[in-house]
């Protein structure tokens, strides 16, 4: 509980910084909606390049999900202390704004996939791996 408390901090931080200098009298509607359509398009992009290769690698369906989330997953907690230490504070909100937004995206994208992945048929040629 105590991590999760201290990277709430450190991005709240970052982004309320952010705020006060005036993110969002400098960042566009029009700017903002491309930012996330770049972001959709990554995510979209390494969701698909990693399913690819692990169909073409041919691996179970229990790797080949968790090669999915694996690959796709590139976290806030990890970003926002790294840009804070490697950006001034007054641009490190804008810095995290697209990583905030693939963050989010990437949350609402992989929320389901485990169910469906589940509950999903199996292919034919990607037997599922049997219990010992």
């Amino acid at each position: 509980m105590v991590d999760r408390g201290s990277i709430l901090l450190v991005v709240y931080n970052a982004f309320s910084g952010a705020v006060a200098v005036g993110i969002w009298s400098q960042v566009s509607m029009g700017d903002l909606a491309r930012l996330a359509i770049i972001c959709l398009v990554l995510l979209v992009a390494s969701m698909g390049w990693t399913v690819w290769i692990s169909r073409r690698l041919k691996f179970p369906v229990e790797d080949e999900a968790t090669i999915l989330f694996g690959g796709s997953n590139k976290s806030l907690a990890a970003g926002a202390p790294m840009a804070a230490v490697l950006f001034p504070a007054a641009t490190v909100g804008f810095v995290l704004l697209p990583v905030m937004l693939y963050h989010q995206f990437q949350l609402m994208a992989c929320a389901p996939s485990p169910a469906t992945m589940r509950n999903g048929p199996t292919a034919p040629n990607r037997p599922a791996r049997q219990p010992p």
